[in-house]
């Protein structure tokens, strides 16, 4: 029933899929981070940035940023990303890409973390002399990111499904091969239900998993 998958690598596609969420999740929560602290900032010009930063790549497509970065960073600019290699390329723009468009939700989910702290802590921070900074990284954040758990696991779990859009610059992850197959196969409906299994099986044990994290680490108010 299965046979017209003997010669395709359907692992190691999903395997490409797996890298490419870790990579940009982790990318994702960082850059994500710094827009959220910057959207907060005392200083107008980083709140301006986060702000103007945040509006405008959530209302790009995501097909058009990794296009772009192909396109205009790979052909236009020239940019190797660190290697010759084609396929190192693709990958790491798609991983840049992601990181990009995912930071931008990554950053609405902390600030809404961050408003759930009461003003009072900051202000005590404050009156003993912490930094914004400083109250940021010991006071608010901690806080925040207990909060949001289950927001950031609904982030990852769209960012797994996002990760398809890489094939569009030949990433070899499961939705290339998945349209290679269905081209070359007969088997349209039964392709497409081991590709739609293979990605439940990537989200829903995340999904339970972190909202299971969530209940724990929730801040009892």
């Amino acid at each position: 029933m299965f046979d017209f998958l003997d010669g395709y690598d359907v692992l190691g596609a999903f395997w490409m899929t797996v890298k490419l969420t870790a990579l940009s999740a982790v990318g994702s929560l960082v850059w994500g981070t710094l827009l959220a602290a910057m959207r907060v900032s005392p200083v107008p010009l980083m709140r301006g940035f986060g702000t103007v930063y945040v509006n405008v790549v959530r209302n790009i497509p995501l097909t058009v940023i990794i296009l772009f970065s192909s396109l205009g960073l790979a052909d236009i600019f020239g940019m190797t990303m660190g290697s010759d290699d084609f396929d190192v390329q693709g990958f790491r723009l798609a991983v840049l890409s992601l990181v990009g468009y995912t930071a931008a939700f990554v950053c609405e989910a902390i600030r809404s973390g961050i408003n759930t702290v009461p003003m009072g802590q900051a202000e005590a921070a404050r009156a003993i002399g912490l930094s914004f900074s400083q109250t940021l990284t010991l006071i608010v954040l901690p806080q925040a990111f207990r909060s949001v758990i289950g927001p950031l696991a609904n982030v990852l779990i769209a960012l797994t499904k996002n990760t398809t859009v890489a094939a569009a610059i030949g990433v070899a992850e499961a939705a290339l091969l998945m349209k290679t197959m269905i081209e070359n196969e007969a088997q349209t409906l039964l392709i497409g239900a081991v590709f739609a299994f293979g990605f439940v099986v990537l989200t829903l044990p995340t999904g339970l998993f972190l909202g299971w994290v969530s209940k724990r680490l929730a801040v009892k108010r």
